[in-house]
């Protein structure tokens, strides 16, 4: 039996904050008391948000102020798109995928139109507009450069897999129905893999156990089971936590001014500092007083 694996996974689109450390901790803690370990991945598959090579080289800064340690090589998703390639050419090959030539305005409006558009707790669905293209309309616009994104057909997906399961460990046994979560995007030519794709063919690469992250991505694990259950990769078990608030009960993140790990340790504060008020939001309902 393989040991536990768990992985702390962020962004480098701007400074680590103290949500950032909330997950951190989670998946240390997590790989201590099972006696596995915690790996370290950079998320930077998608172009638009990640920014300069300074942002990784102050998140390992904070990491090391903080006294965070993880084990093995570091995987960075940037350095893995011939990886993602071969991952999409298989779901083409399996008839999944299909190009969607439709603009996030036109997707909009197409939406508007409907009136009462289906959703899902991730947004609005798409509304399959490009999915039953004409090959040869789709050959026409593929051989014309038109742009276009590759979204997965979650029908055919769950006729091929059905309705899989999954477990969390704070909300127990959970069933994923593909349909609900509609026909995502897979692939654009700004990020050669979603965030959905990558993560699912990062974990199974690196043999993670234990999936910990925030309680905002549970609902997107359906869909990353559905991925899981069509590319014959292992099922983590999921630990989806709460996440830092503000006073009001909001979400902390970055662009409603969570404190930064870097502000803090300009302020004066002590790593210990911090992590004994993290502590204390989550003995208080995830309030951060700090």
């Amino acid at each position: 039996m393989s040991s536990p694996v768990t992985r702390f996974a962020p962004t480098p689109s701007g400074p680590l904050h103290v949500g950032h450390l909330l997950a951190a901790l989670q998946a240390r803690r997590v790989a201590d008391e099972l006696g596995g370990r915690c790996l370290l991945r950079i998320e930077d598959i998608d172009i638009t948000r990640s920014r300069s090579r300074e942002w990784v080289e102050l998140m390992y800064e904070d990491l090391a102020w903080l006294g965070l340690r993880f084990d093995g090589e570091v995987m960075v998703q940037s350095e893995r798109f011939g990886v993602y390639a071969a991952v999409l050419d298989q779901l083409r090959s399996l008839g999944l995928l299909y190009p969607c030539f439709c603009t996030r305005s036109e997707i909009k409006a197409q939406i508007a139109e409907m009136g009462r558009a289906p959703h899902s707790s991730l947004g609005y669905l798409y509304p399959g507009t490009c999915r039953h293209l004409p090959p040869d309309v789709v050959a026409e616009r593929l051989a014309r450069g038109d742009a276009h994104a590759w979204r997965i057909d979650m029908q055919r997906v769950q006729d091929l897999i059905g309705c899989p399961e999954w477990e969390d460990q704070y909300r127990g046994v959970q069933r994923c129905v593909p349909v609900e979560y509609g026909d995502v995007v897979l692939a654009r030519k700004e990020m050669p893999a979603s965030y959905h794709l990558a993560v699912v063919v990062d974990d199974a690469a690196q043999g993670v156990t234990h999936v910990t992250r925030g309680e905002d991505l549970f609902e997107a694990t359906h869909i990353h089971r559905a991925l899981q259950a069509v590319l014959g990769l292992p099922v983590p078990l999921y630990c989806h936590h709460e996440l830092l608030k503000d006073n009001a009960g909001k979400r902390l993140a970055k662009r409603d001014g969570a404190r930064s790990l870097a502000s803090l340790r300009a302020a004066g504060y002590t790593p210990q500092a911090v992590i004994d008020s993290l502590h204390a939001a989550l003995a208080n309902n995830g309030i951060w007083q700090a």
